[in-house]
């Protein structure tokens, strides 16, 4: 069953993301010494990401223990105005205290791009984990994300899961590379549903009336859509959703 948290207003969405992002910060910090998040794409996080940047939010977050990936990213050059890292560094990053070894952005120009994330995201946990909390000796094994916030598409996708893209079903990889996507720019490199499904907790932030179809055929279960194949095996899945995308009317 969906934990699905209607909001009046897609601002109230931005500001109860940011205080899961404080809570399970603070909570991840205390158990483990350090907080893996992963950022989403798109427009919709943003508002979240410039709340929780002023002084008195940003102050609530050990930052120095901190460490931020991206779902998804678009094969666009470093600097870009399409690349996810840079929309989030000019609403967040840029203006938080945190250190620039731990914001791990994609090297989406590679061609490698996809593998050297997954060694990256590999090294980062079993570095910053103790021991016995990290177990990643083994490829085999999938880190945990203590926070996933991920966007949806109208059409269902999320992150760079598309319908019917053979990235959906990827089983044993964490990172793949996308070609051909449905919206521009076709290339991408994206977590895979294994990654995202080990993820302690995943909130989704589901904004808008252009929403409202795939959010009903994902909270009914739609296995065609991408989003509603995510399902953490040992955590949580929120939506966090206005009230256009779960009725859609439009306020």
């Amino acid at each position: 069953m969906s934990d699905v948290r209607p909001f009046a207003t897609a601002d109230d969405v931005a500001d109860a993301a940011v205080f899961l992002f404080v809570t399970l910060a603070a909570k991840a910090i205390a158990e483990r010494g350090v907080f893996f998040c992963s950022l989403a794409g798109g427009t919709t996080p943003l508002s979240s990401y410039r709340i929780l940047a002023a002084p008195l939010i940003s102050s609530k977050v050990n930052w120095e223990r901190t460490h931020v990936f991206w779902s998804d990213e678009r094969c666009v050059p470093e600097g870009s105005r399409d690349r996810n890292d840079e929309a989030a560094r000019d609403a967040l990053l840029g203006k938080v205290p945190i250190p620039s070894k731990n914001i791990h952005r994609v090297p989406a120009t590679e061609p490698d791009a996809a593998q050297l994330y997954e060694s990256d995201l590999r090294r980062a946990f079993s570095s910053s984990l103790p021991l016995k909390e990290s177990s990643l000796s083994s490829s085999s094994e999938i880190p945990r994300f203590d926070l996933i916030l991920l966007g949806m598409g109208p059409d269902g996708h999320t992150a760079s899961l598309f319908p019917s893209h053979p990235a959906v079903e990827e089983k044993t990889r964490l990172v793949v590379h996308v070609d051909g996507a449905p919206k521009p720019p076709p290339a991408r490199v994206t977590f895979t549903l294994p990654l995202i499904n080990a993820a302690r907790h995943v909130a989704f932030l589901v904004t808008g009336v252009d929403k409202n179809a795939a959010l009903r055929r994902v909270l009914n279960g739609d296995q065609a859509l991408p989003a509603a194949r995510v399902a953490p095996r040992d955590g949580t899945l929120v939506f966090l959703s206005d009230a256009a995308a779960l009725t859609g009317e439009a306020r």
